[in-house]
């Protein structure tokens, strides 16, 4: 008897809920614009939000990777190209997080699954092309999630960052078969010829048993490498001078 007075008011809710569903769906025209589908690039809230998101990851990624403490301790090339890394990493879960608004928890289960085929399974030879290349990943599953506002954004976005991530490039030189005791002012002299030519040097070490100075900067884009290696032929004594190993990103 209990159960059946219990069921009468419970049964009535149920029918009220699912007559305010069915009123809800039939009046479509009051509904606010969707973000999916090609209407999205007409639904200026969520384009406007998306591009804060990006823009906020970008710096907050940048903020990190650019941290003093981290410039202080980069002795390699990869180590300097991580910070561009950490940056597109950043918009990358942006991105990744308005798909899971968007389609939920699964679609980031998705995403984390390509990155690690991808991660492990492609061979690609440097961290930045893993990063570009789970990029593009994103915005073809955006496209593919009906989201091709989101897709067209995040495609300028990530042209933009990359162009300014790409104005300057990492340098690693390795100056060898100097002379033991001229290694200190080896050092100095190319130092001093990358810094006036408008790099900067972000980390410098001098190993006097292998009679090496090995050093890692960053040039402007502008300055090729052609041109810093006549300054470098040019402008450093002879009796200074090294055989240079080149490596770039």
């Amino acid at each position: 008897m209990h159960w059946r007075l219990l069921a009468i008011p419970l049964t009535a809710s149920i029918a009220q809920g699912t007559g305010a569903l069915d009123a809800a769906s039939m009046d479509t025209s009051r509904l606010p614009l969707a973000s999916g589908g090609w209407s999205g690039f007409l639904d200026v809230a969520f384009l406007a939000k998306a591009a804060l998101s990006l823009v906020l990851a970008s710096v907050l990624g940048g903020a990190i990777a650019y941290h003093p403490t981290i410039r202080r301790t980069v002795d390699s090339l990869e180590e300097a190209e991580a910070q561009k890394v950490y940056v597109l990493y950043g918009v990358i879960g942006a991105i990744t997080g308005m798909m899971v608004l968007k389609y939920g928890v699964a679609v980031g289960f998705v995403v984390f699954g390509i990155g690690g085929l991808i991660r492990f399974r492609t061979d690609l030879r440097s961290a930045p092309m893993t990063g570009r290349l789970i990029f593009v990943t994103l915005i073809g599953l955006s496209c593919g999630l009906d989201l091709p506002a989101l897709a067209v954004l995040a495609t300028v976005f990530g042209f933009v960052l990359i162009a300014v991530l790409g104005t300057r490039i990492d340098y690693r030189i390795a100056v060898k078969g100097l002379a033991a005791a001229s290694v200190p002012e080896a050092a100095r002299a190319y130092r001093a010829v990358l810094e006036r030519a408008g790099c900067r040097v972000l980390n410098e070490r001098k190993s006097f048993s292998e009679q090496q100075v090995t050093l890692v900067f960053r040039a402007p884009r502008r300055l090729e490498r052609h041109y810093l290696e006549q300054h470098l032929e040019a402008e450093v004594s002879a009796e200074l001078r090294g055989a240079v190993d080149w490596d770039a990103e």
